[in-house]
């Protein structure tokens, strides 16, 4: 949606060098802008794509105005500046309210007039649709849901049972909400299922990528506070407990019963334990991997990047004869 460069600086309280009527209607990288292009730099390392940019405008920091060569718009954070401003040149789609043909509805769930059911969209007994919600192709919303106002499900989305979301949430294809958690007792003749009772509860705000799962609780709800983002192809497990606007990228496992904090972040294939607890304001590095409490904020490793194999067999064969090494410090140290 084409807008101008004058009305993206006032409402995101920006100053702007240059020609305030100048209209802008998409978004690029500095490299493939053209002249009807937003773009921003914030990481230094870009700064030289800065000098050949096309673009009709470039948020950077004040620091940058002077080597920009287009018009400027001044930001300490151009990234999250970016982010509004590109929310209102690229919007999301809006679609017409009602319900497909060939969509299921429960006589027993209400549905908000507002709302868009897209086709072969299932919605079971005593759930909730909110006003102007969107339900994307082939997604199931089962029993005694409750979807908060303005909810985007994309496409072939799952709630199983029990799962309340509160406003403006985004649900990626694949998306599995209030699945059974691993709920086994072991006896003598094998495995025996445990029930999972619980729910989900999900507040306002919250992103989840595809193909990511949040078990159900096993006796008390699973629960994602407001804010989340969850990437793609992450595991919640059953009774987990994540604070406001924590963040967990792609691939991360969070462990039964674990609570984690508000405002933390889990770098991609980070994970923990379970029955643990995690203040706030804790950094989790990739691939790294929470054992017990974490009580002080602050980031987190224990992780071994890729080197050399030549090099790492070397060093794995070292660490095997730490303990023969240990017996002979420990004789030299009694004679």
């Amino acid at each position: 949606m084409p807008v101008s460069l004058g009305e993206l600086a006032i409402q995101s309280g920006c100053e702007l060098i240059g020609d305030p009527d100048v209209e802008v209607g998409n978004v690029a990288s500095l490299t493939n802008a053209d002249a009807q292009s937003l773009t921003f730099l914030s990481n230094p390392a870009l700064k030289e794509q800065l000098s050949s940019t096309k673009a009709a405008a470039v948020i950077l920091r004040p620091a940058d105005a002077d080597d920009c060569p287009v018009a400027a718009i001044l930001h300490d954070d151009p990234y999250a500046c970016y982010a509004r401003m590109a929310g209102v040149i690229c919007p999301p789609p809006e679609y017409e309210p009602g319900i497909h043909a060939s969509a299921v509805v429960d006589s027993r769930a209400s549905v908000a007039p507002s709302a868009h059911l897209a086709p072969n969209v299932v919605v079971g007994a005593d759930s909730t649709i909110g006003e102007n919600v969107y339900i994307g192709p082939g997604t199931v919303i089962g029993s005694g849901c409750s979807i908060g106002d303005e909810c985007r499900f994309i496409a072939n989305v799952t709630l199983a049972r029990a799962v309340r979301i509160g406003k403006r949430g985004i649900f990626h294809p694949g998306v599995v909400l209030g699945s059974d958690g691993f709920g086994n007792a072991m006896t003598p003749d094998g495995w025996i299922k445990v029930p999972q009772v619980g729910g989900v509860r999900i507040g306002d705000d919250v992103e989840i990528g595809a193909n990511t799962t949040v078990d159900c609780g096993a006796i008390d709800d699973t629960v994602i506070e407001d804010g989340v983002r969850i990437d793609n192809q992450c595991m919640i497990a059953h009774n987990v407990h994540i604070g406001a606007h924590t963040a967990l990228a792609a691939m991360v496992g969070i462990a039964g019963s674990a609570t984690i904090g508000k405002r933390c972040l889990f770098a991609g294939k980070a994970g923990s334990v379970g029955h643990i607890t995690i203040c706030d304001d804790v950094v989790v590095g990739a691939r790294s991997f929470a054992s017990k409490d974490i009580t002080e904020p602050g980031t987190y490793l224990a992780s071994f990047p890729a080197e050399p194999a030549k090099d790492w067999t070397r060093r794995v064969a070292r660490f095997r004869r730490i303990e023969a090494l240990q017996d002979r410090v420990r004789n030299l140290e009694k004679k």
